[in-house]
């Protein structure tokens, strides 16, 4: 059980200490209470209940002013680095407080994280907030969603959203066209010059890699409908948790994928890329996660910054596009609130 003669230093302010230090260096009541901006009384009370309440002379008074007893001197010691922590700690209070501090949790799938995109925009956050402390992370969809339904994450980039949490907000930054990724020695990639655009019909037949269902289901569910709807047939051989391990399998010659454009010029010696035909199903958007309850200064002003940089690499002709799906995603969220 605590001695009862200590309970009063659970109840010690930093103000007390305060006037106790600033009268301690001033050796006088009268100077102090000037530097400190009030009145000599109070001051003096200050003191006076901090005496009491520790149950010993701090000060020893005389004409001239007062010098520190024993106690004092110790009380001064301990003190002084006290209250130099508080002030560190008030200080970074306030910088949280506007955004311009703390902690921000971030996480990118794969394919997310090869694109342009990402490393200009962690660039410029950490230029705009350098006391930001920024935690990166890489993991699927479906696992990003989940994070940051649960607030773990303050923001995701993923390409399609595989689930729609309640709360948890979506909004398109950018899109890029998807492109079919081939072995080096597949007969498509001879077939088809560099230059050239592959129908999908010339998938029917074809061993087809993708990212695990489960957890990115968005892109290569639009991809397999729009293949059905066009009456071709392609075998999924393999279904792999990360993009670049899609990649690497299309590498060893595994079979072949349909990538986002941004990982063409992966396993450059192995893997050869063609465009695809222009079609809104296979296009592969970069979209922002966030939490709609979230209202932390960091986190709005990294959003905020994420739209800023979405825009300058955007595309003029997309911009529209991009703008009303931004309008569309605040629709839906002001109609579930």
């Amino acid at each position: 059980m605590p001695d009862r003669r200590f309970r009063y230093d659970l109840h010690m302010d930093i103000h007390r200490l305060r006037c106790f230090l600033t009268v301690a260096e001033t050796g006088h009541v009268t100077r102090a209470a000037a530097r400190l901006g009030m009145q000599q009384p109070p001051l003096s009370q200050q003191i006076r209940a901090l005496e009491a309440g520790l149950g010993v002379a701090l000060f020893e008074r005389h004409a001239k002013g007062v010098t520190l007893t024993a106690a004092g001197r110790e009380l001064q010691a301990g003190a002084q680095p006290l209250v130099a922590q508080f002030d560190r700690l008030a200080e970074r209070m306030h910088r949280v407080a506007a955004g311009q501090a703390g902690v921000l949790n971030v996480a990118f799938t794969s394919s997310a994280a090869a694109h342009a995109f990402t490393p200009r925009v962690l660039r410029e956050c950490r230029a705009a907030v350098p006391d930001a402390e920024l935690r990166i992370s890489e993991a699927n969809a479906a696992e990003i969603i989940e994070a940051v339904a649960a607030r773990r994450l303050q923001a995701g980039f993923l390409r399609v959203p595989v689930s729609r949490p309640e709360g948890v907000r979506f909004e398109p930054l950018l899109t890029e066209p998807a492109v079919l990724a081939l072995p080096m020695d597949h007969p498509i990639a001879r077939q088809h010059k560099p230059s050239a655009v592959v129908p999908l019909q010339a998938l029917d037949g074809e061993r087809l890699i993708l990212v695990r269902r489960p957890g990115a289901p968005g892109l290569y569910a639009n991809l397999l409908a729009r293949l059905a709807q066009l009456g071709v047939q392609v075998q999924v051989v393999a279904e792999v948790e990360r993009m670049m391990s899609n990649i690497n399998l299309v590498a060893s010659g595994s079979g072949l994928s349909i990538v986002p454009a941004s990982m063409r010029g992966a396993h450059p010696q192995s893997v050869v890329y063609r465009a695809l035909p222009s079609d809104p199903a296979i296009e592969a958007p970069i979209t922002l996660a966030w939490h709609a309850d979230d209202h932390d200064a960091l986190t709005q002003r990294f959003l905020a910054l994420v739209r800023r940089t979405a825009a300058a690499l955007a595309p003029a002709g997309a911009a529209a596009l991009l703008s009303r799906g931004r309008r569309r995603a605040s629709a839906t969220a002001a109609a579930r609130c």
